[in-house]
């Protein structure tokens, strides 16, 4: 008796269940078939291509971008110093008293000007001994002369007296070299800086007296990284920007290291800057900027690129239809990168939807994109990276 009630009790829910589904809650479509219903062939919701039929839904319309070559440019930014043309510290070869300081600091000297004269009075009666005794011995030598012509001496006994008097005329060059000790002059003009003694002050050789300057020209350090050393050369451009200046300068390459640090993996590089307003002073840090690479080349906006595992992917337009195509990259600047192989001008790349595209997928091309007319890429020495310009 129970067993039947369970089986009655399974029969009703299994049919309210049917009832439920079928008549009170019937699925969409389900009566296409009923008078003024939309059946195969009935109204126009219910046939191919609407809303509850089989047919496709509209063409996905994604934003496009046609390849075409620009001018694209690789920068190398790294920091320098800028140094004196010419720089020297000016010592004392002698221990001796300063007689006379002719060193206006922060003011321009010729060449050869006399900038400090030291005591030479002790040199110059040596002077003046030893020329004495040169007179004397020259005047032996002639008459020895004569006698050797007469044969009145020997030839040694000659010999002996030509001897004394190359040897007086030795010492005497000797001292006038240690008068010329006594001046220090300019080695070339230039800005002579802050002094560091007084007229009368005792100085010896490791006495800093002041530094000079060459400072209508200067020469500009930077080191890049090893990797761009072929594609610099003497005569190449740069151009720099140093605190409180608002515009960049210009400089020109005029030496290259060449070897390689080996600890830092860069290579230094010496470029000429012309100062003749004295704009800049020795010393001062520079942010330099050296293109390596000025072009045109095929380029795409960054968005049209698919990274794959091994390699990339765009795709391309064509016919209607989406073809996946690999790519080759070069050069990455903020909105676009530059297109090695795989690509030809006048192609036409998706920018949008790509995930939503497949081989072959109908597709149209609802806007057209562009951009700049110049894409700059700029790597940093000391970590590189990628900035607009």
């Amino acid at each position: 008796m129970k067993r039947w009630i369970a089986i009655g009790l399974v029969v009703l829910v299994l049919g309210g269940i049917i009832v439920y589904n079928k008549v009170l809650h019937p699925a969409p479509g389900a009566t296409s078939g009923a008078p003024g219903g939309g059946g195969a062939g009935g109204g126009k919701d219910g046939g191919k291509g609407g809303p509850g039929g089989p047919g496709r839904g509209p063409t996905p319309a994604v934003n496009g971008f046609i390849v075409v070559a620009q001018n694209l440019r690789e920068d190398v930014v790294s920091s320098g110093s800028l140094l004196a043309a010419e720089q020297v510290d000016i010592y004392p070869e002698l221990s001796a008293r300063i007689t006379q300081l002719n060193i206006r600091e922060g003011q321009p000297v010729a060449k050869g000007a006399l900038l400090v004269k030291l005591f030479d009075a002790d040199l110059r009666a040596q002077l003046q001994k030893l020329q004495a005794q040169a007179d004397n011995a020259r005047r032996t030598e002639e008459r020895n002369k004569q006698l050797l012509d007469r044969g009145g001496i020997s030839q040694q006994e000659y010999d002996i007296v030509t001897t004394n008097l190359r040897s007086s005329l030795a010492d005497i060059e000797l001292v006038k070299a240690n008068l010329q000790r006594t001046e220090i002059r300019a080695p070339f003009s230039g800005v002579i800086g802050l002094r560091n003694v007084s007229s009368g002050a005792v100085v010896t050789p490791n006495t800093l007296i002041a530094r000079l300057q060459q400072v209508s020209s200067l020469k500009l350090d930077f080191s890049i990284p090893e990797k761009y050393g072929s594609a610099v050369r003497v005569g190449s451009a740069i151009s720099f920007l140093v605190d409180g200046a608002r515009q960049p300068s210009q400089g020109i390459v005029y030496a290259i290291e060449p070897g390689v640090e080996e600890q830092t993996r860069n290579l230094r590089i010496r470029a000429r800057v012309s100062n003749t307003t004295l704009a800049y002073r020795p010393g001062t840090f520079a942010r330099v900027t050296l293109t390596i690479q000025n072009e045109k080349s095929l380029v795409v906006p960054t968005q049209a690129i698919i990274p794959q595992t091994r390699t990339n992917q765009v795709v391309v337009v064509k016919d209607g239809k989406a073809q996946f195509k690999d790519v080759t990259t070069g050069l990455r600047t903020a909105g676009a990168i530059q297109i090695l192989s795989g690509l030809s001008a006048g192609d036409t790349v998706a920018t949008t939807g790509l995930l939503f595209l497949k081989q072959d997928t109908p597709v149209k091309i609802g806007r057209v994109i562009t951009l700049p007319s110049t894409s700059s890429a700029k790597t940093a020495n000391t970590a590189p990276k990628v900035a607009t310009r």
